[in-house]
């Protein structure tokens, strides 16, 4: 994408299910529509850069780790077409014993631009199949089951994010938000991931 203009809104969906890590998806969420803010104010931009909602797999609220409860925009069955997709962390047994979840990711990563994952997303990516043979990274407490459940992946330590591409992963929490900016940059330029930390008041990661 140029630097300086773009055609179109790049639609992000972050995935939100029960026991999911607040700032797994608040990270993301606020880089992106930070960005789409800063890029509106700086270049006075229409349509906005980015558009971000959240997905449940039925659309009904969830309630994060930390015990916040969150309405959520979409179900998997009503949601629009998804340019990035974000896949958080948290507690995702759940998420893993459900097979529709699985089905759910490989078919949106199918029609979309970039998947990416924080923490323990990665082992949602992994069931989805779209780790195998790529490098990933995930929290560092998660680096050995991830590698012992899918001895295919190159599991990455001490890394704050992973980028193969398509495919993007990020190690836990805090390691989303370096991952966001980075997507930013990549997507809409090094200036405008500078500016949007800047905004943020928050002190980028810039290398993984």
């Amino acid at each position: 994408m140029d630097e300086h203009s773009h055609q179109r809104t790049i639609t992000v969906g972050v995935l939100v299910f029960d026991e999911v890590e607040l700032l797994d998806l608040a990270g993301p969420y606020e880089v992106f529509g930070a960005a789409a803010e800063v890029a509106g104010r700086e270049r006075f931009e229409s349509p906005p850069l980015f558009r971000v909602l959240t997905i449940s797999e039925s659309g009904a609220p969830v309630r994060t780790r930390a015990g916040l409860s969150i309405f959520t925009d979409h179900s998997f069955a009503d949601h629009p077409p998804i340019d990035l997709l974000v896949v958080p962390g948290g507690d995702v047994s759940g998420m893993l014993a459900d097979p529709d979840v699985a089905l759910w990711i490989a078919s949106v990563d199918a029609g979309c631009e970039i998947t990416a994952s924080v923490c323990t997303g990665a082992f949602l990516l992994a069931q989805a199949g779209l780790l195998d043979g790529r490098r990933a990274t995930t929290h560092w407490e998660d680096v050995d089951g991830l590698s012992s459940q899918w001895p295919t992946i190159e599991v990455l330590r001490d890394v704050r994010w992973v980028d193969e591409g398509r495919i993007v992963t990020a190690a836990g929490v805090s390691a989303g938000i370096d991952m966001a900016l980075h997507l930013v940059e990549r997507l809409a330029g090094r200036e405008l991931a500078l500016r949007t930390a800047r905004h943020m008041e928050y002190t980028w990661a810039e290398r993984a």
